[in-house]
């Protein structure tokens, strides 16, 4: 019979003994991550990554070289003194461009003079939303199928095509032009701008503030306001919907359909003006 001794479990330890449980997991491998198959795997991942994103960099690519030349045609066509803002929009670009037709493109362009004018009124921006564009094989023209735009013209501009200092109305459709009178006083008169046919902005329905002109006043009022403004510079195709007045200046509505971009542009307008 073994009896108990103090110090008998130090003792088995001085003698390079233990317990069972303490061997056991001395005894267990220890197992260690193999980090070296994560690399692979990590590499496939951005491989895949990298394919799936190459699509979009080609079309990216190609958008960008349509925008490119799309805007290049338009400056040399509008003569603005910079290219315009271009943007092919819808997926894939790729698709559209080898069926040789865009489905939505817009533009925005600024500063479109309007020369060989007498009274020339430039457009301060122009913004366009063309829909099913198409260019010649020689390209020469640009067409689209339909297209909407707004032609912003500054009061400004409006005032130098005028002769007189133009500014808005009190009421909606309305402007508001200072006559000069004499011994240095002005008149202030209201007048309704509306489109009318031939992309042309009239004036018409003036009215004196506060009184009446003198017969000479209203005489150069008739002068000024009896023919409507001539808008210059506008691709082919587009017809003036209607006009509104905002506090900077005149926004001319326009759309149409089978509308055309050329360099002739303003050379035909001038031609068919005169």
């Amino acid at each position: 019979m073994r009896r108990f001794q103090p110090g008998h479990a130090d003792h088995d330890h001085e003698h390079g003994y233990e317990h069972d449980d303490e061997r056991g997991r001395h005894d267990q491998p220890r197992y260690e991550p193999r980090r070296g198959r994560r690399r692979p795997a990590a590499l496939v991942g951005a491989a895949l990554v990298a394919l799936a994103l190459l699509p979009v960099a080609v079309d990216r690519a190609v958008a960008a070289r349509i925008e490119s030349r799309t805007a290049k045609a338009f400056q040399e066509g509008m003569d603005t003194p910079l290219p315009p803002e271009v943007q092919v929009r819808g997926f894939p670009v790729v698709t559209q461009a080898a069926s040789g037709t865009l489905r939505h493109v817009d533009i925005t362009a600024h500063d479109i003079p309007a020369r060989g004018a007498d009274r020339p009124l430039p457009v301060s921006e122009l913004s366009l939303r063309l829909d099913g564009l198409t260019k010649a094989d020689d390209d020469s023209e640009a067409r689209a199928r339909s297209a909407e735009a707004t032609a912003f013209l500054s009061y400004e501009d409006v005032s130098n095509a005028l002769g007189l200092e133009i500014a808005q109305g009190g009421r909606p459709g309305q402007v508001r032009a200072a006559v000069p009178m004499p011994f240095g006083e002005e008149a202030g008169v209201t007048t309704t701008v509306s489109a009318v046919s031939g992309n042309r902005i009239a004036f018409r329905d003036f009215t004196v503030d506060g009184g009446a002109l003198p017969a000479a006043g209203g005489a150069i009022l008739d002068k000024v306001f009896e023919r409507p403004i001539q808008l210059r510079n506008i691709p082919d195709g587009l017809r003036l919907r209607s006009v509104t007045t905002t506090a900077d200046g005149l926004d001319a509505h326009f759309s149409g359909r089978s509308v055309t971009f050329r360099p002739e542009n303003a050379a035909t307008d001038d031609a068919r003006e005169s």
